[in-house]
Parts: C-alpha cells; sequence; structure tokens
C-alpha cells in the first residue's frame, strides 16, 4: 500500500474511533501515532485488512493516551489536595533538559525535534513548517529518536550547537506562531548565557532581544499584521534594543562570528533606523553575504533577494531572487513585492494571491490579501 493509499484510510479511521467516543482532536492524534507504526512495520508485514488493522491500532493508542490522561488528573487532584509548599527555588531545570534532550546518541536534527516536541511543547506539524518537510517526515524522525534513547540513562548533556538551535526555533514560533514562547525562550537562553562565555550564546541572546523588542509594533487592532516598514518605531522597547546591541557588539569583537551574531547583526540595522527609508541596506546585503557564507540557507536567500531590492533596485532583487528554488516558504511574497517595485503591478497581484493561499497563519493570509486587492487598485487607475 502506497503513502498516499494509507493518508485516504485516515478519514475513515477517524469517523470509526468517533463513533466509539473519542473526540475528533484524540481520535486524529491516535491515529497520527497507528501510522507511525504501520510505516514502521506493514512493508515486512503487511496486514489483509489495512483499515481494519488501523482502526484497531489507534482505538489501542486512544485508550493509553485516555488512561494516562485520567492517571495525570488524579495526580493533580491529589497534588491540590496536599498542603502550600515552602519557598521555592529561584531556578528551574529547563535548560538542564534542553541539554539532556540533546541527548548525544542522537543526530543533530533528531535531538532538536525532539526537545522541540518534549520541551518546547510544539505541534509536529509546527516543527516539520520550521524544518521545511512534510509533518509524516517529522512524525517518523521524533519517533526514531524517542526509540533510540529508550532506556539509555539520560545523563549525558547534549551539545551546545543543538540546545542553540532548539532554542532559536522555540523563539521564532512563539514570535510568530500560535503559541506564546518568545519570553520562555529569552529567558532560557539569559541561563544560558550567563553559564557560558561562548559568542554564539551572547549572538542569539542579542538576536532574541533585538526581535522582542519590536514584537508590539507587529499587529495592529484585531490582530491586523504590520509590516516592518509600516511599524511605529516610538513603540519599539528601546532598553531591549541597547542591551541586544551591547551584547552583540561584546560578541562581535571576539572576532568568532557565527550566524545568530550575524542574524542580529542584522536586526541591529533595522532597529538603528529612525524610518524604513532610513534603512541601511547596503550594509544588511552585507551581513547577509556572511550569512550565507556561513550557512547557504534558502531562507537566507530569499531575504537577501530582499534586501539586495532595496539597496540595488528591483531588478537586481529578483535576479538574486532567481538563484531561490520557488517551494521555499514565502517566496511567492517576496516575488509579488519585487515585481510590484519593479512595476508588474499585474505580475504582483497575482503573486499576493498566490502568497495569501499558502500562508503559515490568519493574519499573515490576511495582510496578503490586502496587498493583492491594494496592487490591482493601483493597477486598475494607473
Amino acid at each position: 500500500m502506497t503513502p498516499t493509499e494509507l493518508r485516504d484510510l485516515v478519514p475513515a479511521v477517524i469517523a470509526v474511533l468517533g463513533r466509539r467516543g473519542a473526540d475528533f482532536a484524540s481520535a486524529e492524534d491516535a491515529v497520527q501515532e497507528a501510522l507511525i507504526r504501520a510505516l514502521e512495520t506493514w512493508p515486512d508485514d503487511p496486514p489483509r485488512d489495512p483499515k481494519g488493522w488501523l482502526v484497531q491500532a489507534a482505538w489501542r493508542k486512544f485508550l493509553d493516551a485516555t488512561r494516562a490522561e485520567t492517571s495525570r488528573r488524579g495526580r493533580e487532584v491529589a497534588v491540590d489536595a496536599e498542603p502550600p509548599a515552602g519557598p521555592a527555588a529561584a531556578t528551574d531545570d529547563t535548560l538542564r533538559l534542553y541539554f539532556l534532550c540533546a541527548h548525544p546518541t542522537l543526530p543533530a536534527s533528531a535531538a532538536a525535534a525532539l526537545t522541540l516536541r518534549a520541551v518546547g511543547g510544539l505541534t509536529t506539524r509546527q516543527i516539520a513548517a520550521a524544518y521545511l518537510v512534510p509533518e509524516a517526515t517529522m512524525a517518523q524522525r521524533i519517533s526514531r529518536a524517542k526509540k533510540r534513547i529508550t532506556g539509555l540513562p539520560l545523563d549525558q548533556p547534549g551539545d551546545l550547537a543543538t540546545v542553540l538551535r532548539v532554542l532559536y526555533l522555540v523563539f521564532n514560533e512563539g514570535y510568530s506562531g500560535d503559541l506564546d514562547l518568545a519570553a520562555e525562550a529569552v529567558r532560557v537562553t539569559r541561563q544560558l548565557a550567563a553559564l557560558t562565555d561562548e559568542p554564539e550564546v551572547a549572538g542569539l541572546l542579542a538576536l532574541m532581544l533585538l526581535h522582542h523588542a519590536r514584537r508590539d509594533s507587529r499587529t495592529g487592532p484585531g490582530g491586523r499584521l504590520v509590516p516592518l516598514a509600516e511599524q511605529d518605531r516610538t513603540r519599539w522597547d528601546t532598553t531591549l534594543i541597547a542591551e541586544g546591541v551591547a551584547i552583540l557588539q561584546a560578541a562581535l569583537a571576539r572576532d568568532r562570528l557565527g550566524q545568530y551574531q550575524a542574524q542580529a547583526a542584522i536586526a541591529a540595522l533595522h532597529a538603528d533606523a529612525r524610518s524604513a527609508d532610513e534603512t541601511d541596506w547596503t550594509q544588511i546585503v552585507g551581513w547577509y553575504d556572511e550569512l550565507l557564507a556561513l550557512t547557504d540557507s534558502p531562507v537566507v536567500r530569499l531575504n537577501r533577494a530582499v534586501a539586495v531590492g532595496e539597496a540595488d533596485g528591483a531588478g537586481a532583487g529578483l535576479a538574486a531572487l532567481a538563484a531561490v528554488d520557488a517551494d521555499v516558504p514565502r517566496y511567492a511574497a517576496v516575488a509579488a513585492h519585487l515585481h510590484e517595485h519593479a512595476g508588474d503591478l499585474e505580475r504582483a497581484a497575482g503573486l499576493y494571491a498566490d502568497a495569501a493561499r499558502a500562508a503559515a497563519s490568519v493574519p499573515e493570509r490576511d495582510h496578503l490579501t490586502r496587498e493583492a486587492a491594494r496592487v490591482r487598485g493601483r493597477r486598475a487607475t494607473s
């Protein structure tokens, strides 16, 4: 049975679980676990009745989850019945958990995915989106990571680079996603910075602070997305900006440049501009070049195309965009922006509409839909 045929069975299996009393969310989770099990076992031992196998496996997963939830609630009731605890320590073990989940026996990508799921609280879908892979692929990666460390003593901390990557992804999801994790990521990264003098730890903390300083200005009434160029810069937190810049300068002085320091330098240049028109795009392009040399990331190439378009004109930006795969998230939005500035309003309007359909969040979709309408209006009156 092909993966497509397997996916086609999912609605029917969820419906059966629903008739047995499972709510939709629980049924969906149980079926996902069953699918992972199927992908692991069917190639060697395919069942005669795939749907029946999935129903049975998913129902068992649902019952296990229900029992676990019942036990958890029982423990919570027992805790609530206990007398108040005495004074607690000022610190917690969150940072230690990040290092323990980044187990040295795991590949860095698997360790990061597992940590994001187990400690960061992100869903499999959110993690998959962060890594630009299908959700099923990420689910298998997390499942394999869990199995690999099953039975191993969690007494060997993982490597610093993996923990930094996880903290970076947690912050990004908290900054732009459905969960408010950004402040927590800043808090844990502060703890890490206090324990090590690694420039990249300082660079990551500076990057978080510089972005966090702009957070209140990123949305308007009703959660409307406000692009950087249109943000009210008087609402930016100058205290956080000053702290971030100071931390970044100290890190750069160590002359051990890393990707987080380079990203923080770009954020600092945006924060330094009193208005969008005063942004030093030439320096920003230079920092993107440094970042590309360090990471060769398709997302960095996409963002660099925007910067090149601002520094050298829309034509140069489109030429830079030609080196980026069109499947990279937000490619259509960047292409729309550059085509609009190049004067091709018809193409820009269509691309904004394409970008809206592929948007990862409702505010982003609504913003891009408004952009498409605005450009169509410009075209109609030109």
